[in-house]
């Protein structure tokens, strides 16, 4: 994203980055970036619509509306930009937003109170399940395209997009994504995994964190397409060691995101990550990670 970092590898968002005393100690730790805990547009929607429900007898009006409507808004961001700026003053490394989308509405003007705030950079977490069966692939492509145009009218600091991998044709997006003028691309964010109870007739959650096997699938597609984009990638899901990050170094990525193992193995993992890569490179005598960054590409 144009950020200097001291190491490649980034905290991703997750419940452990909206703490102050955890972003400490994950700089503590050696990681190079930290990606705040999203802000979700679907949080601010629900927020706003609760809030509308429960004061609509008390104040029948459209001005009533409108004022519940923007402080639940309001609200929500005040609190992400206090996240922002608390980060600010106790870290170094680079402090990355994240909002959480599925539009271009309103929300999109957010995006500069958050540059405002300090952060240096926005990673943009879309994920549009193509569930919808009245909407072609073009369109719901179009409306990652829409975001990403429209976040950028209001900001000047990098911007990153975070995707899935439900896409027809996932090297031609992704390359296409790139020409937009973002600074980098993450590969893959990860969605939510449903099971049901069969005993209690309820759905549940499952998979919840990565497993190490995972990271053979941002693998594949930073070495496919690493000398493709016109901007950094970073491997995200099953990074949970050494060797993973190096493997996706290996294949073009110029930066991993971790999240599932600092729940496993606490925020110590990060710098036995960093002790790995140190070891890795003196041991095959590379100076620096552009010595090898892409050495593995499929290009390659």
């Amino acid at each position: 994203m144009g950020l200097k970092l001291k190491s490649p590898i980034i905290a991703g968002s997750s419940g452990l980055t909206k703490n102050i005393d955890n972003l400490i100690e994950i700089e503590k730790q050696g990681a190079g970036a930290v990606v705040l805990k999203s802000l979700f547009e679907e949080q601010i929607r629900n927020e706003t619509k609760k809030n509308m429900m429960d004061f609509h007898n008390d104040y029948p009006y459209p001005e009533a509306f409108d004022y519940i409507s923007n402080f639940s808004k309001t609200s929500a961001v005040n609190e992400y930009i206090e996240i922002i700026h608390k980060a600010k003053e106790k870290l170094s490394i680079p402090i990355i937003a994240s909002i959480n989308c599925f539009t271009d509405t309103e929300w999109v003007e957010h995006a500069k109170r958050f540059q405002d705030a300090g952060a240096d950079g926005i990673e943009l977490n879309v994920f549009i399940l193509p569930s919808d069966n009245t909407k072609t692939a073009d369109e719901i492509e179009k409306t990652y395209l829409k975001i990403i145009e429209h976040v950028q009218k209001y900001v000047t600091i990098p911007l990153s997009l975070k995707i899935g991998e439900y896409f027809t044709s996932l090297a031609k997006t992704i390359v296409t994504f790139s020409w937009t003028g973002i600074k980098g691309i993450v590969l893959f964010n990860r969605s939510y995994s449903p099971d049901i109870d069969i005993d209690n007739f309820k759905v549940t959650s499952t998979n919840v964190f990565s497993q190490a096997e995972e990271v053979s699938h941002p693998l594949r597609w930073i070495a496919l397409l690493s000398d493709k984009v016109h901007c950094d990638l970073s491997g995200s899901t099953g990074v949970h060691d050494g060797k993973a990050v190096v493997k996706l170094l290996l294949a073009g990525a110029s930066a991993v995101q971790v999240c599932s193992v600092l729940y496993k193995k606490k925020f110590g993992v990060i710098t036995e990550m960093n002790n790995f890569v140190a070891e890795w490179m003196q041991k095959h005598k590379f100076a620096n990670i552009s010595d090898f960054k892409g050495k593995m590409s499929y290009k390659n």
